[in-house]
C-alpha cells in the first residue's frame, strides 16, 4: 500500500448535554495519546446543550491544550455535529468516537496505527474475536445485529458492526465522500459504506464497547427505522447504478477479506 505517511490525528466528538461524562473522556483520551506520543487535536462538538457542557469543554480547554471546542451554530443533531467537527478538523486522519467514554481510547491508538500501515479507513467490529461489549441493553443489541446482518447481505460484506459510530478515516476519504447526507444517528452507516462502495482501502480490528456510566443515551430505537434504511439503499443505489462514477482510482490489487470472526483485520477496495 502506498499512502502519505500521517502527521496530526483529528479526534471529532459529538457531544449534547454531556457535563457529566465529558471530562474523564478527554482526560483518558489526551493520556493515552500524549503516552503514545501521538501528535493530536480533540475538536468537540457542543450540540446545543442545555446544561453546563460548553462550560465544562472551556475548562478543559484550559487545561489541555489539544482540547478545541467548537459550538454547533447551525441545527442540531448526530450527524451534523458530526460534520461540523469534520469541518474544523486540522488533521490528514480523523476519529470519530462518543463523548460518554463507551469506547475504549486505547482502540484509537490502534486506530492510528492502523492508519499508518496504509490503510484509508479502519473499522472497529465490538462483535469479533477479541472485541467485546459490556452491559448493552438486550432490546438495543437485538436490533443491532439483525440491521448489521441486513446491511452484510445488502452490500455482500463481511463487516459486522457497521452501525457503530467509533471509526476511522484519512483525511482524503472523508473528501471523496461528498456529500453526506445524513443529519442524524444514520451517518454511522453512511460513512463507511460510502467509503467502501467507492472503493477506499479498509481493514477491521476488534474493539471494546460498554454501556455510558453518565448521562442518557441519545440514540433512540426508532432512530434505528426509516433514516437507516433510507441512506442504506441511497448508498446501494450509488453502488449498483453509478457504473463506478465515484469510484476512487486504485492501482493496487485489492486483498480478499477474511472471515471477521476468524481474523483480526481484513483489507478490500
Amino acid at each position: 500500500m502506498n499512502a502519505q505517511p500521517l502527521s496530526l490525528l483529528s479526534i471529532v466528538i459529538p457531544a449534547r448535554n454531556e457535563e457529566g461524562a465529558i471530562p474523564s473522556t478527554l482526560r483518558h483520551l489526551h493520556l493515552e495519546l500524549s503516552l503514545r506520543k501521538i501528535p493530536h487535536e480533540i475538536i468537540v462538538v457542543d450540540d446545543g446543550s442545555t446544561d453546563t457542557t460548553w462550560e465544562v469543554l472551556q475548562a478543559a480547554a484550559s487545561e489541555i491544550s489539544e482540547v478545541r471546542p467548537v459550538q454547533n451554530t447551525g441545527q442540531n443533531g448526530f450527524g451534523r455535529a458530526i460534520q461540523f467537527g469534520l469541518d474544523c478538523m486540522k488533521g490528514d486522519a480523523v476519529v470519530i468516537m462518543m463523548a460518554d467514554e463507551s469506547d475504549d481510547c486505547r482502540d484509537v491508538v490502534r486506530y492510528w496505527d492502523a492508519l499508518n500501515e496504509g490503510y484509508d479507513c479502519v473499522f472497529g467490529s465490538r462483535f469479533m474475536r477479541g472485541g467485546g461489549v459490556i452491559d448493552y441493553p438486550p432490546i438495543k443489541l437485538f436490533l443491532n445485529r439483525i440491521f448489521n446482518l441486513f446491511i452484510r447481505l445488502l452490500f455482500g460484506i463481511k463487516l459486522n458492526d457497521t452501525t457503530n459510530a467509533f471509526k476511522a478515516y484519512r483525511r482524503s476519504v472523508i473528501t471523496g465522500i461528498q456529500p453526506i447526507l445524513s443529519q442524524h444517528f444514520n451517518l454511522t452507516v453512511e460513512l463507511p459504506l460510502k467509503a467502501i462502495v467507492r472503493g477506499y482501502s479498509w481493514t477491521v480490528i476488534p474493539i471494546t464497547w460498554r454501556n455510558r456510566r453518565f448521562g442518557v443515551a441519545k440514540l433512540k430505537i426508532a432512530e434505528m427505522g426509516s433514516r437507516y434504511l433510507f441512506i442504506c439503499l441511497y448508498v446501494w443505489l450509488e453502488k449498483t447504478l453509478s457504473r463506478g462514477d465515484y469510484k476512487k482510482s486504485v492501482s493496487s490489487t485489492p486483498l480478499a477479506l477474511p472471515e471477521a470472526e476468524n481474523a483480526s483485520s481484513a483489507k478490500t477496495s
